[in-house]
């Protein structure tokens, strides 16, 4: 089944109908050059085909790109962890509440910028071990990466290893920037740069330096 690399699950329906197009298009040359007979009919016939393809093309890309955070949150999340809102860290932070923070994005994202005193565990070498000798398992964690989707991953694991008060930050560190809430850099210094992932997500992001490292 093709899997989607940034979420780590099955494609969509239309994802997987551009890789089909995309396959078709391939069979498509392939044939054009093994025909040798009515040339006139294979060129009539290849050209419709090819604008099937491109119509198609385009519908499909259509069909699963996103116009903000709300409608990739939908498209790519399970909500099998519970929300907290900016808003209400904010609130939290105000109100001198206990809990932590914990950046699920890799470590080059977490580098740019990452939320104060996040503690940063990973994505793709996320290490559960490591988490139950950071925190005790009736902490309050809070999640995030860029938007809220590789977070909600990570957080299944945490609740499923035991952990009992694990939230996810809607929209993640893009919505938090956005909302002109503070960043910082590796040295806990207030910054303005951002790592967008990449140039698909990063049209996410609408302030700020946007920093490929």
């Amino acid at each position: 089944m093709a899997m989607n690399y940034f979420t780590q699950r099955p494609l969509s329906g239309a994802q997987s109908t551009l890789s089909i197009n995309l396959l078709n298009l391939s069979y498509l040359f392939q044939l054009k050059q093994n025909s040798f007979h009515f040339p006139f009919i294979q060129f009539y016939k290849t050209s419709i085909t090819i604008w099937l393809f491109v119509f198609g093309l385009c519908f499909s890309l259509n069909s699963f790109s996103q116009k903000n955070i709300d409608e990739a949150i939908e498209k790519y999340n399970e909500h099998s962890v519970e929300y907290i809102s900016t808003q209400q860290l904010v609130q939290l932070q105000k109100n001198n509440k206990n809990y932590s923070l914990v950046d699920t994005r890799l470590v080059e994202e977490y580098q740019v910028s990452h939320l104060k005193d996040a503690f940063h565990v990973g994505y793709k070498n996320f290490d559960i071990e490591r988490v139950k000798k950071q925190f005790k398992k009736d902490e309050t964690l809070i999640v995030y990466c860029s938007i809220g989707v590789r977070s909600e991953q990570i957080g299944e694991q945490l609740q499923n290893a035991g952990f009992t008060n694990v939230y996810n930050l809607y929209g993640g560190l893009f919505d938090w920037f956005n909302q002109g809430q503070p960043i910082y850099d590796s040295n806990n210094v207030k910054t303005n740069r951002i790592h967008p992932y990449d140039s698909f997500w990063g049209k996410f992001i609408t302030k700020g330096q946007k920093v490929y490292e």
